[in-house]
């Protein structure tokens, strides 16, 4: 990672890590970014625990060191624990995580990958497991999380490691 910035944050506090980012420096476009973050927490049908471990488990395949650093509030709420995190941290995930757990992390890596090369057992076992909404929802959300920190990392100036924050959804 270079720890050169290619974008400045805005010379603000806000108390708000995401409006205080570089992202803030374009205002027009926070407040839609924000509220699409909002809703992919929210106005889906999967758990916030399940959501967390996609998350983190694609900010390790785009090496984000602030996505890493993050645990939302929601989704420890929802029983999400550091423990399950370091579960889906190596390049092997734990085979201790339930099935369905297990069928996340290798639908997030599978998207990472190659998105269109779902191998037919994979899709079988996704849809025996998820609904289609679940589906639906699991497919926005990690494209979403991708691109955002894709371009975050692409801003530059991320440290070369971060310590573990806990933060609420940016609204």
């Amino acid at each position: 990672m270079g720890s050169t910035a290619r974008v400045q944050a805005p010379a603000r506090n806000t108390g708000n890590v995401i409006r205080d980012s570089a992202l803030g420096v374009v205002p027009g476009t926070l407040e839609p970014y924000l509220a699409l973050n909002a809703a992919v927490w929210d106005a889906g049908p999967l758990p916030a625990a399940e959501i967390e471990l996609a998350r983190l488990r694609n900010a390790r395949h785009t090496g984000c060191v602030m996505c890493q650093a993050v645990r939302y509030d929601v989704a420890i709420s929802d029983g999400l624990t550091e423990e399950k995190v370091q579960m889906i941290g190596a390049d092997q995930p734990d085979t201790s995580l339930s099935p369905r757990e297990q069928l996340l992390v290798a639908f997030v890596d599978q998207y990472n990958r190659d998105p269109g090369g779902i191998a037919a057992t994979l899709q079988t076992d996704l849809l025996q497991e998820f609904s289609e909404a679940e589906l639906l929802h699991l497919s926005l959300l990690v494209a979403w999380f991708n691109g955002s920190s894709r371009c975050a990392v692409a801003l530059g100036g991320m440290p070369e490691a971060m310590p573990r924050m806990e933060i609420s959804i940016p609204r």
